[in-house]
């Protein structure tokens, strides 16, 4: 029982340190070389617009956390 409540706990920490250490990985749809074709023509991926790499999904997480944080800790104005 002990062991089937610390797998999640020891991916959940393994998959933080990826995304802290490599935030990018290779997009899904064109497999990493920017293009994909339709119908024979090769045009622009239109998930990474051609970048080759994409956020992973717990670092964009870890980026609206963040927003979402300082936006609500903001010191308050000033009024000169």
């Amino acid at each position: 029982m002990l062991t089937a409540c610390a797998l999640p706990v020891v991916w959940l920490i393994g998959y933080a340190a990826l995304c802290a250490a490599q935030p990018f990985t290779r997009c899904r749809t064109c497999a990493g070389t920017g293009e994909t074709e339709h119908f024979r023509i090769a045009r622009t991926c239109p998930r990474c617009h051609g970048d080759r790499y994409r956020l992973r999904r717990g670092r964009r997480l870890h980026n609206a956390w963040r927003r979402t944080y300082e936006a609500g800790t903001r010191p308050p104005r000033k009024n000169s």
